[in-house]
């Protein structure tokens, strides 16, 4: 999925114009990159969290040269999904061309 797929979803979602959804989407991905920046947690029950975690610093190999490169320490964005997304994930993962639960299972008898 695509942005411009997700803005197309909350304009359906909310009955609303694309260009009212993109501004909804714009300023929830701005809100957490906003609070990412500041260190700042941000929790989605049921969903996940954003958070910041911090890098150290290394000796890397630049691939073209071979020459060694000292890579200095930063802060990457970490994502991690709570229990009920990882399990609604595994759960479509498990089932996924199994019928559904409302309809009886055949038993092989006429």
């Amino acid at each position: 999925m695509t942005k411009a797929d997700l803005v197309e979803e909350v304009s359906r979602a909310i009955a609303s114009t694309r260009k009212d959804a993109e501004a909804i989407v714009e300023t929830i991905f701005g809100s957490i990159v906003k609070a990412l920046r500041s260190s700042d947690k941000i929790e989605i029950r049921g969903f996940g969290s954003f958070r910041t975690r911090q890098r150290r610093g290394r000796i890397g190999r630049n691939p073209k040269t071979g020459e060694k490169v000292e890579v200095p320490p930063k802060r990457i964005p970490y994502f991690k999904p709570s229990k009920e997304l990882k399990e609604v994930v595994n759960a479509g993962a498990a089932g996924g061309a199994s019928q559904p639960a409302s309809q009886p299972t055949p038993t092989g008898s006429d």
